[in-house]
């Protein structure tokens, strides 16, 4: 039992600190990913050259830093397009 107790401020200092979003205001920069949406499906190459763009794979580690006019395309693990977001 005395070992219990002790362990307890231990185990309350481990715990991860509660997640804070910050809003950042709007700077008219928008990425188009809404009239890309057709791309959908398609491979990477059908979408072309474009300017702030991020590729996201399977298992990438991405940041959580927010861009608006940021592109971000995830892909599937055959290179296809299946998600493209702002951010």
């Amino acid at each position: 039992m005395r070992r219990l107790i002790l362990a307890l401020p231990l185990l309350a200092s481990c715990a991860p600190a509660p997640s804070t979003w910050v809003l950042y205001p709007p700077t008219g920069k928008d990425c188009g990913a809404a009239s890309l949406q057709s791309l959908l499906g398609q491979p990477l190459s059908a979408l072309g050259p474009q300017e702030n763009l991020r590729v996201i794979r399977p298992g990438d580690a991405v940041t959580e830093d927010f861009s608006e006019s940021r592109l971000n395309v995830s892909l599937d693990s055959g290179d296809r397009i299946i998600a493209l977001t702002c951010g």
